[in-house]
């Protein structure tokens, strides 16, 4: 166990919070459920600097970081969705696109190989924290963040899928 993978297990812990705390009827529950997924993204940075800068990268933490940040990702958007800040059909692209990724990253995990994330993925991602954040302070602004997330979703899945095809036929 170290801090990296110390982190990640903070950010787990955080989805439920923050489901928790969004849907309570606590004064700017709102609010306080996206300091939780600020917060989260904050373990996000650190763990992976943390991990790269003093060689910590591990095995278990290359595997529960970015299922970390899916399920903070999902949990999110389907509570946006439940109380009709953000469309569905935004779900409904990037879960699948969530899902793609993870199906491939298990295909690849079973034939030996890891493949990290690239920066489209972590501009992507990036983009998503400050979107939602937006969607606090001003729901145009967020929305309109929200819309190029999905665009940036969407092109880090086809780079993805290319990589993905490139790796798979090195392998054959």
């Amino acid at each position: 166990m170290n801090i990296p993978n110390i982190l990640t297990i903070i950010r787990l812990i955080l989805v439920p919070v923050f489901l928790l705390i969004f849907f309570s009827n606590i004064p700017n529950a709102m609010l306080i459920s996206f300091i939780v997924f600020a917060a989260a993204g904050l373990t996000d940075i650190l763990d992976g600097y943390i991990a790269r800068k003093f060689n910590l990268i591990t095995k278990w933490g290359s595997i529960l970081d970015p299922l970390a940040d899916k399920l903070m990702s999902i949990a999110v958007l389907i509570s946006l969705t439940v109380k009709h800040i953000i469309p569905f059909w935004v779900v409904t692209i990037i879960g699948l696109k969530e899902f793609f990724m993870i199906l491939g990253a298990i295909i690849l995990y079973k034939m030996g190989t890891f493949v990290s994330a690239k920066l489209y993925g972590k501009i992507a991602t990036v983009l998503f924290y400050i979107s939602v954040i937006f969607l606090e302070i001003d729901r145009t602004t967020g929305l309109l963040l929200l819309y190029l997330t999905v665009a940036a979703a969407l092109f880090a899945l086809g780079k993805y899928v290319e990589n993905y095809k490139n790796v798979k036929h090195s392998k054959l």
